[in-house]
């Protein structure tokens, strides 16, 4: 493939710009710098186009002589000063890449949305791609990623096939940010560093293993069928469960403070209101604590028929994150 990707400073676009490398594809990464592009400069076959979601020169340039587009990069953060920005990178920033792959001739474009689209489930029996949301969205987030899907959908016409991916929520070895922020539980946990657990522990998330969402990004490519959504998850686990098999992995048993939703919610208030006082961006909001506190229970058997995604059992996954970890800690 030649491929054109955006969000490739990303935890999943990093490690999927390393994947395709290895793999012997051409690779062109959206970057807003030129030093935002030294981590991926000594990759083969990947090179650099400076510019962002806004400049239409920039994607049309990227998007030039590729037939593969992956388009990952997105607002995802709680809290945003500019309440317009989220519809400006996630809709609008989509809408701008689709017009200029359609215009320079793309095949396949590939677009990373979120599983929070999705669900959150009833009850812990899992939900599919068909389950028809019964509750509004948590936060801009969620509500951007559903209006950007709905545009991935309308240029899936002439030439240009668009699929959509959902990752659910993704750990394992990379960059250790915002998005990785299961990895970053998991080290704390691991170093006795963290000491809570989100409610009764009794709500039900999806965690999948950075691997399995590469893979599932370049056979959605290869193999999905346009104008369609694949869900690309792993284990369902409610949070008691999580922290259960954590101990064991870590051999280390730790006492978790139940953290009451009431407090969760109170404490998520209290940091939006100090900015407006210390100028500081809060961690979590209250829509984001609102949105934790529901069953997020999901299967991926679309992806595994349709596509021959392979789910890594989360044990697995969390050993070698955990083998990553400490490879870390003793550079």
């Amino acid at each position: 493939m030649k491929c054109f990707i955006t969000g490739a400073n990303g935890f999943i676009g990093f490690r999927l710009t390393e994947r395709l490398a290895a793999e012997g594809h051409t690779v062109k990464c959206l970057v807003r710098s030129p030093e935002r592009f030294r981590e991926l400069a000594h990759l083969q076959g990947v090179t650099s186009v400076v510019g962002d979601l806004d400049n239409i020169t920039a994607l049309e340039a990227g998007t030039a002589g590729c037939d593969t587009v992956f388009h990952m990069a997105a607002l995802a953060k709680p809290w945003s000063k500019d309440k317009s920005l989220p519809f400006r990178v996630n809709v609008q920033g989509t809408e701008n890449i689709l017009k200029a792959s359609q215009k320079t001739g793309v095949k396949r474009f590939v677009f990373t949305s979120s599983a929070a689209v999705i669900g959150p489930s009833p009850e812990e029996e899992p939900i599919d791609e068909s389950f028809v949301r019964t509750v509004p969205f948590f936060n801009d987030y969620e509500k951007t990623k559903h209006q950007a899907e709905t545009v991935v959908m309308e240029y899936s016409r002439g030439d240009l096939e668009t699929v959509i991916v959902n990752p659910t929520r993704v750990f394992g070895p990379g960059k250790l940010s915002e998005s990785n922020s299961v990895t970053i539980m998991i080290d704390r946990y691991s170093r006795g560093k963290w000491h809570i657990k989100p409610g009764d522990g009794s709500c039900v998330g999806n965690y999948v293993f950075i691997d399995d969402v590469v893979s599932g990004h370049i056979l959605a490519a290869m193999k999905g069928r346009a104008k369609e959504s694949y869900l690309l998850g792993g284990s369902n686990l409610t949070f008691n469960r999580f922290f259960d098999l954590l101990a064991a992995a870590t051999g280390k048993s730790r006492v978790l403070i139940p953290f009451p939703v009431r407090l969760m919610i109170a404490g998520a208030a209290l940091l939006e209101w100090q900015v407006n006082v210390t100028g500081i961006p809060p961690i979590i909001t209250v829509p984001w604590v609102r949105k934790y506190m529901n069953h997020w229970s999901l299967s991926s058997n679309k992806a595994v028929s349709e596509l021959g995604y392979i789910i890594t059992p989360f044990t697995a996954g969390v050993e070698k994150t955990l083998q990553w970890l400490r490879s870390k800690q003793n550079e």
